[in-house]
């Protein structure tokens, strides 16, 4: 193991005190629970982890990493599966105490901490009613996920997540306090819009409300035989539906739920899912061209958003490996290709072969915004989980591997939140070039030194 940075005790000392939150430094109880993430293949020690429970904590914080050169990570309140959220031999700028959401239902507004989750903001909007476009699991952090742009099951009603950014309050690189809105700094508040967290910490984000009444479910798997027959149908089904209707469609080893037979346990299933912003007589009616292929399980219900949310999420401490191709069409020959890499999906793992559709109110969003895998009517999105370390090689090249049968149909360009690090080419392909270029002048504005570069990276230019 290589040896510790040595942080000024002086310098460590003045940090404690400055917080209201909690620091924590190798040797320390509660250290290794502190520094750990979702992601089980990260494995990183940092020298000091800043548990901010203040804005004037985070700024606190960035100085002392300033001050004792140390890199410096910062930490919302979710994922980061690709791993930069943890720097080892550096400081960490932890969020997760900061998840307080106030809910606004006469301005239908959220205005939310950097350090929420998926779950603090739809527990918080529930009761009014309300929602707006979240990731596809509670666990998901806010701030990551719609500074990256943000796609989730309502994004083809109600657009992406960075759609509904209405403000944010920064703590920049210098420790400043910024606030930025469509009036007030109006380059960085365009620059939010997709280019995740290259311009400072994201203290509080205020976000757009819609009324969601009624939300239903129609989950349908079937055997692997009729998948290519079931996603041409998904593809027809969802390319004639109204904005109201999103979904998916998955390949996974069928988990032990409660709606999953015990003989079906373990066995590859493809499952289409379908989410109707209305009753659940819809969404059973809009099935019926699914239902009509002979589903070895159903599940058609009334659900609130908040359940919707957590019912496929992905338990901490597995070892993860994800990317994505955005698609510019679905033809039955790419469908084949889906079908046939998801029968190669490595046992014993727990991989998952996804497929989204965007269109609605995505396709019809700001096209100026860097985002420019908005227009794309799918995406592919291999999603490798496992447990054994000896399973890394053949996880990883499953999902390069899902990548290169969509390469064919590719757009070039990717959602980010979806990938780890796969080189500086796609960082630019997740902005677009001219983008890239407009951001890295943002960049050299806010943050000239490159001190927040522990994410898809942005390089400050003039």
């Amino acid at each position: 193991m290589a040896p510790q940075i040595s942080v000024p005790k002086t310098a460590l000392a003045g940090l404690r005190e400055d917080l209201a939150g909690e620091v924590f430094v190798p040797g320390d109880p509660g250290y290794d629970e502190a520094r750990a993430v979702h992601n089980a293949m990260i494995d990183r020690r940092p020298a000091v982890i800043a548990q901010c429970a203040t804005q004037e904590d985070v700024s606190n914080a960035i100085l002392f990493g300033r001050e004792t050169e140390l890199p410096v990570a910062v930490r919302g309140g979710g994922h980061s599966v690709a791993g930069t959220s943890v720097v080892a031999d550096g400081l960490v700028v932890d969020l997760r105490r900061m998840h307080a959401v106030v809910a606004d239902p006469e301005h239908m507004t959220a205005r939310v901490e950097g350090g929420a989750t998926m779950s603090h903001l739809d527990h918080a909007t529930q009761p009014f009613r309300l929602a707006t476009t979240g990731g596809r699991a509670s666990t998901t952090g806010v701030g990551g996920f719609t500074l990256g742009g943000g796609s989730g099951w309502l994004e083809r009603k109600f657009g992406l997540a960075s759609d509904n950014l209405l403000a944010a309050e920064l703590i920049t690189a210098e420790g400043k306090h910024v606030h930025t809105d469509a009036e007030e700094n109006p380059e960085l508040f365009w620059a939010l819009h997709g280019g995740g967290g290259n311009f400072g910490v994201a203290a509080s984000l205020t976000l757009r409300l819609h009324e969601l009444p009624e939300l239903s479910v129609a989950m349908l798997f079937f055997m692997p035989e009729k998948a290519p027959e079931v996603v041409r149908a998904f593809r027809d089904l969802v390319g004639s539906a109204p904005d109201d209707v999103g979904g998916g469609v998955i390949y996974f080893p069928a988990p032990p739920a409660p709606f999953v037979p015990e003989h079906l346990v373990g066995e590859l299933l493809c499952g289409t899912l379908l989410t109707y912003t209305g009753p659940v007589a819809g969404v059973r009616e809009l099935s019926a061209p699914l239902f009509a292929l002979g589903p070895v399980v159903e599940v058609v219900m009334d659900i609130a958003y908040t359940d919707l949310q957590c019912m496929l999420d992905d338990p901490p401490g597995l070892r993860n490996y994800w990317s994505a191709e955005y698609l510019s069409e679905l033809p039955d020959a790419a469908v084949d290709v889906y079908c046939e890499r998801a029968l190669k999906i490595p046992p014993p793992t727990a991989c998952q072969h996804v497929l989204f559709p965007l269109g609605g109110a995505v396709a019809a969003g700001r096209s100026d915004d860097p985002i420019p895998w908005r227009t794309a009517p799918w995406a592919v999105h291999p999603f490798a989980t496992w447990t054994d370390p000896a399973d890394d090689d053949r996880a990883i090249r499953w999902v390069r591997d899902v990548r290169a049968d969509a390469r064919p149909w590719s757009t070039g360009a990717v959602y980010l939140n979806f990938i780890g690090s796969e080189g500086e080419k796609r960082v630019v392909e997740g902005f677009g070039a001219d983008n890239y270029r407009r951001l890295a002048r943002v960049k050299a504005a806010y943050d000239p030194d490159n001190v927040f570069h522990f994410n898809h990276n942005i390089a400050p230019a003039a």
